[in-house]
């Protein structure tokens, strides 16, 4: 655990469902995500440099949702860091749900009751259906078409009992009808009539700056974004230009404030040059490196629109898929988001599991 004077803490979680992965092996849906954030409450957790490996799974993973279902404080930044930027004019606390890498396209997709074509150019699988038959063998059978509500079993009551102020998801899949594929091999699509999964799930805001998001080509993208907004899930990390991918969705909060959510990618995620947003192109929100300008440009735009009572999230897509160590270039840049930034919580994804929670005061 680190101490610092700002409170936050940082935290990764995954849980599965049944079918598919981001990679193309057979590993199970799945919702993972990385976070930083302040936190009024001390939780006891493993810090960022133990292996949670080390610990048994149990353990690990009451501790991290215990704080996860922590409230967000809204304190004023201490006394004792007086050059760091006010954080939130004491409006209180909330409770947020954040998630990363959800998935909801290939198997998923195929189940909902308006499934895409089920062409895939994996070098495995050629149809996604072919998911739905391996997760029928270990699993039995599946209803075929399943209601919107089916992929989120159990959640749906949890979120019911936590009544969060603020649903956020990772969206690693394109809501889209392309079928121009960009030749990676492996590209994740929903139909956009199947977008009622995500409002049964009550989701707010949707994070498309990802290493899937551009997988059915800028057309894709463009319907993405289209779709997400005719459904009235506000969308940051991608945008028809650099200055709407940067750019924060607003959520609002009881109470009068609101959540700001910035987001972005960087490479070592899978998301390439020519996917990066630009004056006059559509695109995600990519940081070429974890470097002092990338922060610096960050930091400004949060100056610009935080007001006192609302609450900001940053959300990074950053690092590889399964592994526990965490660069400590992603910890130096969250550290630097929250204590030369205002930022309250630093959401990172990728890692497909928990990874570390650390609570510092």
């Amino acid at each position: 655990m680190m101490a610092l004077s700002a409170r936050r803490f940082e935290t990764g979680f995954s849980s599965r469902s049944s079918m598919t992965d981001k990679d193309g092996r057979l590993r199970g849906d799945r919702l993972d995500s990385r976070q930083s954030v302040r936190s009024g409450a001390a939780v006891d957790c493993p810090g960022v440099d133990d292996e949670p490996g080390r610990l048994l799974r149990r353990a690990f993973l009451r501790r991290a949702l215990h704080a996860l279902m922590s409230p967000v404080g809204l304190s004023c930044a201490s006394q004792a860091q007086p050059q760091r930027m006010q954080r939130n004019g004491g409006a209180g606390a909330a409770t947020l749900f954040l998630c990363g890498d959800v998935m909801t396209g290939r198997g998923i997709d195929q189940i909902l009751p308006h499934p895409c074509d089920p062409v895939l150019y994996e070098p495995d699988l050629r149809s996604a259906l072919g998911y739905v038959e391996l997760a029928e063998k270990a699993h039995g059978p599946i209803p075929r078409p399943a209601s919107f509500s089916y992929v989120w079993g159990a959640a749906l009551d949890e979120w019911e009992k936590r009544r969060p102020a603020a649903r956020i998801v990772n969206l690693e899949t394109a809501v889209t009808t392309s079928a121009t594929p960009w030749p990676k091999g492996i590209n994740y699509r929903m139909n956009p009539d199947n977008l009622p999964c995500l409002q049964t799930a009550g989701i707010d805001a949707c994070v498309p700056s990802n290493n899937h998001v551009l997988d059915w080509g800028f057309e894709g993208l463009r319907e993405t974004l289209e779709r997400l907004a005719q459904a009235g899930i506000r969308t940051a990390g991608a945008g028809l230009d650099l200055v709407a991918a940067r750019a924060p969705a607003e959520l609002p909060l009881p109470g009068g404030g609101r959540v700001l959510l910035f987001a972005a990618a960087t490479p070592d995620s899978g998301v390439p040059d020519d996917w990066a947003a630009g004056a006059a192109r559509m695109g995600v929100h990519r940081l070429r490196e974890l470097s002092a300008d990338a922060l610096r440009g960050i930091v400004e735009r949060v100056h610009a629109h935080k007001r006192p009572g609302d609450l900001v999230v940053c959300s990074i897509h950053w690092g590889g898929n399964w592994g526990y160590k965490i660069p400590s270039t992603q910890r130096a840049f969250a550290h630097g988001l929250i204590e030369q930034g205002g930022v309250d919580l630093v959401h990172g994804h990728s890692s497909h599991h928990f990874k570390a929670i650390e609570v510092c005061q």
